[in-house]
């Protein structure tokens, strides 16, 4: 078993040999299995968390007891791969909240850092190995003199991809994969953990900047018909993290696949949202939508609604978009926040059975949660978890009981959603 980290609060990390790592799961620490800890991805980054004692198994009693050396330390996984245990903690009480990243446990042994994780998807569209930024940088100034007046090309090119670094808007700079299509400055929605907007007097930071403009039809028809027809299995999606609730600008979407189906037949379009206009939802579907993407911290809605506090519309709206583009044989996600300790729960296990069966659900993309666990769990007022499962058992079994819902990390491409799903096209 790997030995705890700590780290001395000035960018230090150790280990402290007299502890054993341990994982977390809702407000609990838990031993964990020799084979849930995997070598830490390339890409990964380790973390520390002010105000945090880690929590470890004592080598010579076996007892859990705290770290008393430094502060806790907690690794960000890289896209693909879906975390286990949280990272194992007591908080004091002038802790900090911690930023919007997932905080999965971690540790070392021989010379090696540990994460609780599996990978869960074999495309490698984000791989950190895939990006060189001389093709990146070149690739950007070749996209916005092609498009000189585009706002969108603008902001994808200069905010997304060279300030953030977001990996979407990198491949579109290389001309691969999946194009990102922000079109909504505004939400319906107030989730706690906004990675785009988030009130003055709260006490987490946005990640990035949200989009400020509405784009017109053109501006995204000029960009992505090229896309579709010359990158390698090419996806355009909207809804990114830059921009609030694409439905709102439907009737622009509505224009804009139209128009591109005009010029192409060539790729995937997808929608990321969080599903609360159905009607809309159709509408899309009916002019060439192809994939839906819905993001769900949970299946249950007394645990969905604190969360992101909709406005207008209901978790009941949610269920109705998935059903309406399977209804159009398309391709039904879910962009499901992975919470070791709330996914886990045998209620939690229930409502998702309930929801794949309701909706025929195509996929489960499993992804990490970014926000503070504690915080989060204050907000949402969860005091006690129930019976927990793990998030590996809850991924068999739901595989068992439904063969046919894909597991994964990404929006596929039509390809992939047309043939053999199983195949990595990415490479």
């Amino acid at each position: 078993m790997p030995y705890i980290l700590y780290s001395d609060g000035n960018g230090n990390i150790f280990e402290d040999t007299s502890l054993y790592a341990v994982g977390r799961a809702g407000w609990d620490a838990y031993p964990v299995e020799p084979e849930d800890w995997i070598a830490l991805p390339e890409g990964g980054n380790l973390y520390e968390l002010p105000g945090r004692r880690g929590i470890g198994i004592d080598v010579q009693t076996g007892e859990m007891r705290l770290c008393e050396k430094g502060w806790a330390v907690a690794a960000f996984i890289p896209p693909a791969h879906t975390g286990l245990f949280i990272a194992a903690y007591e908080t004091l009480p002038d802790a900090p909240t911690l930023p919007l990243f997932c905080y999965t446990a971690a540790g070392w042994e021989n010379d090696v850092f540990y994460v609780t994780a599996v990978r869960i998807e074999s495309d490698i569209r984000q791989e950190a190995m895939g990006y060189d930024t001389a093709a990146i940088n070149s690739g950007t100034s070749n996209l916005l003199a092609a498009y000189p007046h585009n706002r969108l090309v603008k902001h994808l090119m200069e905010n997304c991809c060279q300030t953030y670094t977001c990996p979407a808007a990198r491949n579109l700079s290389l001309g691969r994969w999946e194009c990102p299509v922000p079109t909504s400055p505004a939400c319906n929605a107030n989730c706690i953990g906004c990675i785009s907007f988030q009130p003055a007097e709260e006490t987490i930071i946005a990640t990035q900047d949200r989009l400020t403009f509405k784009p017109t039809a053109a501006e995204i028809v000029e960009f992505t018909v090229p896309h579709l027809m010359n990158a390698p299995y090419p996806i355009i999606s909207f809804g990114q993290g830059c921009e609030g609730e694409p439905l709102l600008m439907w009737e622009t979407i509505r224009e804009a696949i139209i128009e591109i189906r005009k010029h192409t037949p060539k790729g995937s379009i997808n929608i990321n949202t969080n599903g609360s206009k159905p009607a809309a939802v159709q509408a899309l579907c009916e002019v060439g939508l192809n994939s839906i993407r819905v993001s769900l911290n949970s299946a249950r809605k007394h645990i969905y609604t604190p969360y992101y506090r909709p406005n207008n519309y209901q978790f009941e709206d949610i269920v109705e978009s998935l059903k309406v583009v399977r209804s159009f044989g398309g391709w039904a996600s879910i962009n499901y926040f992975v919470f070791p300790g709330m996914t886990d729960c045998e209620e939690e296990y229930e409502a998702l059975r309930w929801l794949i069966k309701e909706t025929d659900l195509t996929m489960i993309q499993w992804r990490n949660f970014n926000i503070d666990p504690d915080w989060y769990l204050g907000h949402i007022n969860v005091t006690e978890t129930g019976e927990l499962m793990g998030i590996k058992q809850l991924q068999d079994l739901i595989k068992e009981e439904f063969p046919n819902v894909k597991y994964g990390y990404f929006n596929p491409p039509i390809e992939r959603i047309k043939g053999n799903y199983e195949v990595d096209f990415a490479h």
